[in-house]
């Protein structure tokens, strides 16, 4: 029955909530005799649930309405069984725990217990093999499930543009002097959208409006709901390098697309694995996306609303890249119903545009070339 825990929903308690902070102090991810422990303090009891994923191997712990502490998570692992740790907003109600395991372990503890101090969860973990950690691997029904932001139309008329916000919550994104991009992305999609809903039958959502993980196909999904026309996807690249600089518009290939798109993909792959998501579960409704909109209109009108934002974003000012429109298989755009593009606004490796999405007089430039993009593409 234990080793039931990493597919079972685990309520320790019902009714409203209130938050729940972590104790770093009573939080440890360490090595045991032939076994992996996880310890892990809260101001109070609070409902979990648990399971493992596999390619990599990683054990998810959610928790409701958790408040992480405003630390490194990779200081509180020691040992070699556990060689990652990473914790953040999951959605509007829950936290995530994601520990990377170095080899096939299997949940043979987990409980819940109050003290003087508050609720301590302690996990342990055993030996298991490869053929027996895969079988008992997969996350439970609900456990990736978010509720779509929907943004009632009171006129059909009117054009509705979906911002989203890269990354978020577990998934910062690329990181460099302090900054997020995540967060950066996030005050940009604010930004963008207000200055959106200033435009005469234009409407404006953003897929998350918090510094929350919401994964590649329930943005989608989100957007689809919304009754999205154009769907625009905000992201700052980190590169080992600095040479790299100035925005760029990706479209939908059909093709592997070029090395930039690869890396990409790449991203943004890593980002849903490192949350915790099982890509394996989306892969058939994603491919066969990608084979509708290589058919349907709306890769062409992508294309061209990314034309038209490049040419936009030079008048208004914003550096862009030598290689300013660049196309992929990124399943973010995969959608068939609705005209996609990623937008690359800068590169937080490189040193001016840092500044540039520092400064909001640059940022202006970029909302007002996206504005002015949408404006043109919507008439």
């Amino acid at each position: 029955m234990i080793l039931r825990l990493v597919c079972c929903l685990i309520l320790l308690c019902s009714g409203a909530q209130a938050q729940v902070t972590i104790d770093p102090a009573r939080t440890v991810v360490r090595d045991g005799w032939w076994q992996l422990e996880v310890q892990v303090g809260l101001s109070k009891m609070t409902p979990y649930r648990l399971f493992t994923l596999d390619n990599p191997r990683r054990l998810v712990v959610d928790f409701q309405d958790v408040v992480w502490p405003d630390i490194a998570a990779q200081t509180l692992v020691s040992g070699d069984r556990a060689t990652g740790l990473r914790f953040g907003a999951w959605g509007a109600k829950w936290g995530r725990m994601v520990v990377d395991l170095a080899g096939p372990m299997a949940v043979q503890e987990a409980a819940m217990q109050t003290g003087d101090q508050g609720a301590q969860l302690t996990i342990i973990l055993g030996r298991s093999d490869a053929q027996s950690f895969a079988a008992a691997a997969g996350a439970p029904a609900g456990a990736d499930d978010f509720a779509p932001l929907v943004l009632p139309r009171s006129d059909a008329s009117r054009f509705r543009v979906v911002i989203d916000p890269g990354h978020g919550g577990i998934d910062p994104g690329a990181l460099r002097e302090g900054l997020t991009e995540a967060a950066l992305m996030l005050q940009l999609g604010r930004e963008v959208v207000n200055a959106l809903d200033a435009l005469e039958g234009v409407d404006a959502v953003l897929t998350r409006e918090a510094d929350v993980f919401v994964p590649l196909y329930a943005r989608v999904q989100m957007a689809r709901d919304a009754g999205a026309d154009l769907f625009i996807s905000l992201h700052a690249d980190a590169l080992e390098e600095d040479a790299a600089s100035g925005a760029s518009v990706y479209t939908l290939s059909t093709d592997g697309g070029s090395v930039a798109a690869d890396r990409m993909i790449a991203r943004h792959e890593a980002g849903d694995l490192l949350a915790g998501v099982d890509l394996a579960q989306q892969g058939d409704s994603i491919a066969a996306l990608l084979m509708d909109l290589a058919r349907d209109r709306t890769g062409p009108q992508g294309h061209a609303f990314a034309e038209i934002l490049i040419a936009q974003m030079q008048a208004a000012g914003v550096r862009v890249n030598s290689s300013a429109h660049r196309s992929g298989q990124l399943a973010v755009l995969s959608a068939a119903d609705f005209p996609s593009v990623l937008v690359e606004v800068g590169f937080l490796s490189n040193a001016q545009d840092r500044a540039d999405l520092i400064a909001p007089q640059s940022r202006a430039r970029i909302v007002t070339a996206i504005v002015a993009a949408v404006n043109q593409f919507a008439r």
